[in-house]
């Protein structure tokens, strides 16, 4: 996987395909392109997870010691803000690599942050790192966007209840 320094002068860490290798293989990142349905039973064992954290949190924090549906109903509505920060960092995370991949130029750092160059992808590495970026990232990348637009619309529909109630 890793080019030569002589047909790519990157270093190996800032290479777009080593990029996308390491964050593939670390623990934040690596749940979410698991198959459909252990990404759906990992969501909602976070859910779980993180509702048992929140709910006696808030039970504790409510002044007036409120009912434990409404204890319940603010919990949800923690806990789905936390899962659209959670789906938020995915989708930076995946999406800044395969704008990496995508692109033709990479822009890298030889020793710090005053000497960066840019490289100009051969139309090997370039065709490579676009069929890995289009047909290997971009179904998860949808699959979170779509996880994300679902839980803001579930936290907006929650915060609707309970604006009513």
């Amino acid at each position: 996987m890793f080019a030569p320094k002589n047909v790519c002068p990157v270093p190996f860490d800032q290479q777009p395909l080593n990029e996308y290798l390491a964050l593939k293989k670390s623990c934040f990142f690596a749940w979410s392109i698991l198959s459909l349905k252990k990404y759906i039973n990992t969501v909602i064992y976070i859910f779980i997870l993180a509702l048992t954290f929140i709910m006696p949190i808030v039970w504790v924090l409510s002044y007036n010691k409120m009912a434990l549906w409404y204890v319940f109903l603010y919990s949800i509505v923690y806990v789905d803000l936390i899962l659209i920060l959670l789906f938020t960092r995915l989708y930076l995370g995946w999406s800044y690599i395969v704008k990496r991949l995508l692109s033709a130029t990479v822009f890298y750092e030889e020793s710090g942050w005053y000497d960066g160059q840019i490289w100009i992808k051969t139309v090997d590495i370039l065709t490579k790192d676009r069929l890995i970026g289009l047909y290997e990232i971009n179904p998860y990348i949808a699959r979170i966007k779509y996880s994300l637009f679902l839980c803001i619309f579930v936290f907006l529909l929650e915060c609707i209840v309970l604006y009513l109630i």
